[in-house]
C-alpha cells in the first residue's frame, strides 16, 4: 500500500504528468471543443494519454478535469455532466496507471486571469460541486491549479477542507507573471503563505511561462515559506506557424531545469501546457538518485528588470517626425546609401514612461535611425506603442517605426489606427499576425485575427493608393514603408524563405529578422535571400546573462543560440553578463554589416545603454561620425 502522499512528498521528489489539453491537441484533436468532454466519449483516448505520462514516469496523474465545472462546461451544453465527467476523470485516470501512482484531481480556476464579474456565490457553488464530484470519487488529493487571485484560491482551498476534511491532500498552484503579484496584489510570497495557513500541503506554481519564469518566481519564496513547493512550467512560449501552435522547449532542457527545481526546493515537478511524455521522462531520468535536502534559502535575484522571462518582441517598428517626413529620406532610401540601424524598446507595462522615454534620447544620442515599438508582443498588454511614437517624434525627432499585429483589431480598428498613425506623420510600420492572446497575461481576451500579416501588408499598401480596406476611394493617399517580420533560426531555411517571398509578393518594402546569433547563419541568409529587391534588416539582441541566453535558447519560438555562445554566457549575471553580451552583440555585428546595410538592435529589458553602445559601434566600423548628413534624429 503506497503512502499518504504528504508522507511520499516529504520522504522523495514525485514527478508529474504533462499537459493534458495541449498533447491532445498535438493528437489531431481541434481547439475549440470540450477536452473534459472526451471522458465520456474517449475514455480510451484520456486513458492512454495517462498510460503515457506514466510509462515516462510520473506518479503523479492529474485528472483530465481541469476545465470540467458547470460554468466551463455550459458553454458546450454540457453543464448537467459536471458530476459524470469528473468521476469518470478519476475512474479513467485509476485504471490507466499503476498503484504506485497518486490520482489527484484537478481543478482550474473559474475566474480565469482577469477579475470578471462572477460572483463570488456563483464561483463557489460551481467550485463546490466539482470538488465534491472528485472527492466522492475517490481521488488521492486535490490540485488546484492555474490560479490568479487569493482569494479564489482560499475559496476553493476551503471547500475540499470542508468536503474532505483533513485527510485530502491539497496541492494550490498560481499562475505566475513577471510581476511577481496575485491578480488582487499580494506577492507570491503572501499568497504561499496564506494558503499555507488555511491549510494547503502544497504549495507551487504552473503555467504562463516557462522553467526559467517559473524558476525565477520560486527562488522569491523558497526560505520565506515552508515546503513542500510543485512547479509545472510550460515548454516555453508557444509559437503559431501555418495555424499550428508548437513549443519550443526541449526534453533536454526540462531535464536540466528539474534538476535546478530540486536543488531549490520543489518535491513535485511536472509539466503544463506544451510539454508530452517526452519532457517527463527527461526530467524522470535526471532526478533518478536525486537526494532531497532541506531547500536552501534562495538568493533573491539580482534587480533585474521584471522580465527575465520576458524576451524582446519579434520584430521592430518605426515612423518619422512630421515636421521632417516630407525632407528626410525614408528608410528604405537610407539602407540603400549606408548602414542604418533601428533600435527596438519595450513599451512599459504600466503607467510611468519616464525610463522608456530616457532610453529613446539616448538611442537618439547615439545616432539610432529609428526607434521601433512592438504591439503587445507576446500578447503582454503595454502602452499603446502609437501614443509613444508620437511622443518619441515630438521630444526626441527619433523616427517612430510602429508594429500593427492582428491579433487585437478588427479590420475597422486596424484601418482607424492606421488612420491616425498617417494623421501622426508616422508612416513607417512593421505588420505582424500577432502571438495568440490566450498565452499573454490577459488569457480569457479573445483573438481578432480578420487577417493575417500576408493580408494586412496589403490593405495597408492599398491605403497608399488612396484606397480605403472597404474598396472605398479616400480624398488623400497615405505613404506607409511597410515591413514584414522573417524568422531565420527554422531547420528549414528554404521554406521560410518561400514564406517571406510571399510577404514580398503582399507588398511588404522591407524585412526585419528575428534575434540571429550564429555568424554561420548570417551568411546563409544573404545566400538565401540576395535575390529578393528589398532591403533586410538583421536582427541582433545583445544577451543580458547566462539565464537570458539558455530562456532565449529554450523557450522562446524562433530564437537559437550557438553552443560557443552559450558556453560564453553560462553562469554570467548583472553588469559582467551585460559586458560580455555587448561583446558577442559586437562580433556579430562584424560578420551582418558585411552582408546587410541594415541593422535592427533590439534592446533587453530596457538595459537603453547596451543598444547605444552597439548602436555607436557601427558608426566606429563605418566611420560615419557626421550624423548631420542625414538629419532623422535632429
Amino acid at each position: 500500500m503506497k503512502p499518504d502522499l504528504r508522507q511520499a512528498l516529504s520522504q522523495q521528489i514525485l514527478i508529474g504528468d504533462g499537459a493534458m489539453g495541449t498533447y491532445l491537441y498535438h493528437l489531431g484533436f481541434p481547439v475549440g471543443i470540450s477536452y473534459e468532454e472526451l471522458n465520456l466519449t474517449k475514455p480510451d483516448v484520456i486513458g492512454d494519454v495517462h498510460k503515457r505520462y506514466y510509462d515516462a514516469g510520473a506518479r503523479v496523474i492529474e485528472t483530465n478535469t481541469y476545465s470540467a465545472n458547470r460554468d466551463k462546461l455550459s458553454k458546450f451544453g454540457l453543464e448537467q455532466e459536471v458530476e459524470a465527467i469528473n468521476r469518470a476523470g478519476v475512474d479513467i485516470a485509476r485504471k490507466a496507471v499503476g498503484e504506485d501512482a497518486y490520482v489527484v484531481g484537478a481543478v482550474g480556476s473559474i475566474r480565469g486571469g482577469r477579475r470578471n464579474n462572477a460572483q463570488l456565490t456563483e464561483v463557489e457553488a460551481d467550485l463546490r460541486e466539482q470538488i465534491g464530484a472528485l472527492i466522492s470519487a475517490g481521488a488521492d488529493g486535490i490540485l488546484l491549479e492555474t490560479f490568479f487571485d487569493v482569494e479564489e484560491m482560499l475559496l476553493a482551498l476551503g471547500i475540499v477542507r470542508e468536503l474532505g476534511g483533513a485527510k485530502v491532500p491539497v496541492i494550490c498552484q498560481f499562475a505566475t507573471e513577471d510581476v511577481g503579484r496575485t491578480l488582487d496584489g499580494y506577492t507570491m510570497e503572501e499568497a504561499f503563505k496564506a494558503c499555507r495557513e488555511q491549510g494547503a500541503d502544497v504549495v507551487g506554481f504552473n503555467c504562463r511561462t516557462g522553467p526559467n519564469g517559473i524558476l525565477r518566481a520560486l527562488e522569491g519564496v523558497v526560505g520565506h515559506v515552508s515546503s513542500p513547493f510543485s512547479v509545472y512550467p510550460n515548454a516555453g512560449i508557444p509559437d503559431y506557424v501555418d495555424d499550428k501552435y508548437t513549443y519550443m522547449a526541449t526534453p533536454e532542457y526540462f531535464a536540466d531545469s528539474a534538476l535546478k527545481f530540486a536543488a531549490a526546493g520543489a518535491r513535485l515537478i511536472g509539466g503544463c501546457c506544451g510539454t508530452t511524455p517526452e519532457h517527463i521522462r527527461a526530467m524522470a531520468d535526471a532526478l533518478r538518485g536525486f537526494a532531497p535536502h532541506s531547500p536552501r534559502t534562495a538568493a533573491r535575484p539580482a534587480a533585474t528588470p521584471a522580465a527575465a522571462a520576458q524576451p524582446a518582441a519579434a520584430a521592430p517598428d518605426s515612423g518619422a517626425p512630421a515636421e521632417a517626413s516630407a525632407a528626410a529620406p525614408n528608410i528604405l532610401e537610407l539602407v540603400r546609401q549606408r548602414h542604418t540601424v533601428i533600435v527596438e524598446l519595450d513599451p512599459p507595462r504600466d503607467l510611468d514612461i519616464a525610463r522608456f522615454m530616457q532610453g529613446s534620447a539616448a538611442l537618439q544620442e547615439a545616432g539610432a535611425d529609428a526607434v521601433t515599438m512592438a504591439d503587445n508582443s507576446l500578447a503582454v498588454t503595454r502602452m499603446s506603442n502609437l501614443a509613444l511614437g508620437a511622443l518619441v517624434q515630438q521630444q526626441t525627432g527619433l523616427r517612430p517605426l510602429i508594429h500593427i499585429a492582428c491579433r487585437d483589431r478588427n479590420l475597422i480598428g486596424t484601418q482607424s489606427h492606421m488612420m491616425g498613425l498617417h494623421a501622426l506623420g508616422i508612416d513607417h510600420v512593421l505588420a505582424v499576425t500577432g502571438d495568440p492572446a490566450s498565452f499573454g497575461d490577459l488569457p480569457g481576451s479573445s483573438n481578432v485575427y480578420d487577417v493575417k500579416s500576408f493580408e494586412i501588408i496589403r490593405m495597408i499598401k492599398q491605403l497608399n493608393e488612396g484606397i480605403a480596406f472597404s474598396g472605398k476611394e479616400l480624398k488623400q493617399k497615405a505613404s506607409f514603408v511597410v515591413g514584414a517580420a522573417f524568422n531565420p533560426n527554422v531547420k528549414h531555411l528554404d521554406k521560410a524563405v518561400q514564406r517571406l517571398e510571399r510577404k514580398v509578393e503582399a507588398g511588404a518594402d522591407y524585412i526585419m529578422t528575428q534575434p540571429v546569433y550564429d555568424i554561420g547563419l548570417i551568411e546563409r541568409i544573404y545566400q538565401s535571400t540576395k535575390h529578393l529587391d528589398i532591403p533586410i534588416f538583421i536582427g541582433i539582441m545583445p544577451l543580458a546573462s547566462g539565464r537570458n541566453a539558455e530562456f532565449l535558447h529554450n523557450e522562446v519560438p524562433g530564437i537559437q543560440l550557438s553552443p560557443e555562445i552559450r558556453e560564453r554566457m553560462a553562469g554570467l549575471e548583472g553588469e559582467v553578463g551585460r559586458r560580455v553580451g555587448v561583446e558577442i552583440g559586437k562580433e556579430l555585428l562584424d560578420a551582418a554589416m558585411q552582408y546587410f546595410n541594415g541593422i535592427y538592435l533590439i534592446t533587453p529589458f530596457l538595459f537603453y545603454g547596451m543598444t547605444a553602445e552597439l548602436t555607436r559601434y557601427v558608426w566606429e566600423k563605418t566611420k560615419r561620425h557626421d550624423f548631420d548628413l542625414y538629419p532623422l534624429s535632429k
